[in-house]
């Protein structure tokens, strides 16, 4: 059965102190290894980002799910259609996003191979996707109903296949139209064998019939899922409603909401670390990210 919480600013000010260590942690790693592997959707080469512990293997491993603006950072992304493999574009692992590069490096210190794939510039749209662009048509060839989720499902097989990786324990973690997408993934094992993601966590998604496979949501594996009551780009509400619906039918979900944060809570940029519900929330979730993965 799924739970719901709420997260006030109160108790994150608190994990804010004692989570100091893990927050510069997070904020530093080496540049990441690029690799190359194909969609499951039979056609295209995907490029992708890999973060290594220090450690030897096999690890665990996490598959990261970029959001609408791409892995890379705004200050580049502009000038960035595709990504080419001798990195003559603007857009590669030494431009990503402060978020994207944060969580990576959090992952291998946790001891997780963390691949991060572009699913945007592979496909000439590497600038990704502005604020409220969900009508955009060039949107669609990258959607995150029927196309980025053969991404993640690739991402899964290429993990499978290296030899410092656990086969039976790799995760998905998303963010924003990322987050919707992991969802997907998850619906669509849920009617496959075992042998998929072991669990995953979503930050922010889209829960309305265009993000969303269905409405009538179901998993077989665990998913905890992160909101913001004060998002201006998703809605909170309609994902209580969804996920909710699916956890009281029996569902292994989890739905946390953090009280006055926005979306991108977790960038650690100053424009949204300067919003003290947004610290909390970003402590929080680094807090509980590992453990969640921890079986």
């Amino acid at each position: 059965m799924g739970r719901r919480e709420f997260f006030g600013l109160v108790g994150g000010a608190t994990i804010i102190l004692a989570c100091a260590g893990s927050l510069v942690a997070a904020d530093a790693g080496a540049e990441p290894e690029t690799a190359y592997f194909p969609s499951a959707d039979g056609r295209t080469q995907l490029v992708g980002y890999l973060f290594a512990p220090r450690t030897a293997g096999p690890h665990p491993a996490v598959v990261m799910l970029h959001g609408r603006g791409g892995p890379y950072s705004s200050n580049i992304n502009e000038g960035c259609t595709l990504v080419a493999k001798d990195n003559s574009s603007p857009c590669n692992a030494s431009s990503l996003s402060k978020r994207h590069a944060a969580w990576g490096a959090y992952w291998a210190d946790h001891g997780y191979l963390a691949l991060l794939p572009d699913s945007f510039g592979p496909r000439n749209k590497g600038h990704g996707f502005g604020r409220f662009s969900h009508d955009d048509p060039d949107r669609d060839d990258v959607n995150e109903q029927t196309v980025r989720p053969l991404d993640a499902e690739g991402a899964l097989k290429y993990l499978q296949s290296r030899k410092d990786v656990t086969p039976a324990k790799i995760f998905l973690q998303g963010w924003s139209n990322g987050a919707s997408t992991a969802l997907n993934v998850m619906y669509r094992q849920a009617s496959l064998p075992s042998g998929g993601f072991r669990a995953a966590m979503a930050l922010y998604p889209g829960c309305g019939p265009r993000a969303l496979i269905s409405q009538n949501y179901k998993v077989a594996s665990p998913v905890t899922v992160f909101l913001a009551s004060d998002d201006e780009e998703v809605s909170s509400a309609v994902c209580h409603r969804v996920l909710e619906s699916a956890a009281n039918t029996g569902g292994p979900i989890k739905v946390v909401e953090y009280t006055g944060a926005t979306h991108d809570f977790d960038d650690p940029g100053q424009k949204r670390q300067s919003i003290e519900a947004n610290r909390a929330a970003r402590e929080d979730v680094l807090r509980r990210a590992s453990g969640l993965f921890a079986n």
